[in-house]
């Protein structure tokens, strides 16, 4: 009998009525990896700013995307594609996905995971970058979920993927078709600005190597393009709060794109697939902010999504890690500096044993 694998993929979540967008931002909030607060203070805060933003800034841009998120339908997308690749002499695979702040969440997958009767486990998270706010986070519900279930079966985990040789061809192709529209419209040597999810200082200065990591997939991709002498960046968006955030922020650098005259080519290279971040953030709020300030060309680059190369680089990871157990990146040693002491890979044994 073929070995059953479970390749369950971690994702963020979002909304999926107007109702659920205030639960959804309720759970973000509570989560300690996103608040550090002890759990009171923090439950008082996550109701606040959740009801807050599900009234204004949330509300209205998830009103631009019908009430809803599109990233449950986007990512079960890549899941299919994933498992059409797949394919074992001596394994059958199965995807699964897996929430973080919405349905389907971690205590329904891991049941469906058991009833599927599962002999591996292989956990993939959309998220190319490590950080503990995101694939941490998600590792910490699944195991608290598999504990309570009782199930115990042989796992490994992909904890990043950031310089991914089928995520960095992805990228630079998407990248390319929108530079080349940009040529062509007459831009001289546009700016790539390459965008992503930002975070508060605090957490970097903590040990965590999500922007370490972010500039090492930035530096891959712009070598993979092969433009001579091509002019890029790396920005930062989505602030939330009065707290000092990593930057340059998406503002800063659009704002020194005028100033240089130069066209730019934005591609969110920290995102997998289209969400409310990309799909109303950068192609709506940014850009007009862009035409504000007087930018004379302003494009968006797709998210690698189901692009071919991307999922077969998902689908050589996969298999990289059939005959292992516990976490590793792509090249099974920790790929960050020391003084990034939250590296998942360092702290897994520790993550396990509090579950």
């Amino acid at each position: 009998m073929d070995e059953k694998v479970a390749v369950v993929l971690f994702n963020l979540g979002g909304p999926d009525s107007k109702a659920t967008i205030q639960p959804f931002l309720f759970n973000f909030f509570m989560d300690k990896n996103i608040i550090s607060l002890p759990a009171p203070l923090r439950f008082l805060l996550a109701k606040m700013i959740s009801k807050k933003r599900s009234k204004r800034e949330a509300g209205e841009s998830y009103g631009e995307l019908g009430d809803k998120s599109p990233l449950l339908e986007n990512t079960n997308k890549q899941a299919k594609a994933l498992e059409n690749v797949l394919d074992g002499d001596e394994q059958e695979f199965k995807t699964f996905v897996c929430m973080r702040y919405w349905h389907p969440m971690a205590p329904q997958i891991v049941r469906e995971v058991q009833n599927w009767g599962a002999d591996k486990i292989v956990l993939l998270p959309l998220y190319p970058q490590f950080s503990t706010t995101t694939t941490k986070s998600s590792l910490e519900v699944w195991n608290k979920a598999l504990h309570q279930v009782g199930l115990d079966i042989p796992t490994s985990m992909v904890c990043c993927y950031h310089g991914n040789d089928g995520f960095v061809k992805a990228s630079a192709a998407n990248i390319r078709v929108k530079y080349t529209q940009a040529i062509k419209d007459g831009h001289e040597s546009p700016r790539v600005l390459f965008s992503a999810h930002g975070l508060p200082e605090k957490i970097i200065k903590n040990g965590d190597p999500y922007q370490w990591q972010c500039e090492q997939t930035a530096v891959a991709i712009a070598e993979e393009l092969a433009i001579e002498n091509i002019d890029w960046q790396i920005c930062y968006q989505s602030r939330v709060g009065p707290m000092k955030w990593i930057g340059p922020s998406v503002d800063e650098a659009l704002a020194k794109a005028v100033q240089d005259k130069k066209a730019v080519v934005i591609y969110p290279h920290a995102f997998t697939q289209e969400h409310v971040e990309t799909l109303v953030e950068l192609d709506i709020e940014y850009k007009e902010e862009a035409e504000k300030m007087g930018q004379k060309g302003y494009y968006r680059a797709q998210t690698v999504g189901t692009h071919s190369d991307f999922i077969d680089g998902l689908a050589g990871l996969v298999k990289e890690h059939l005959d292992k157990e516990g976490i590793m990146d792509e090249g099974f040693e920790s790929p960050c500096p020391s003084e990034f002491r939250q590296c998942c890979m360092r702290g897994f044994e520790v993550q396990r044993r509090a579950a």
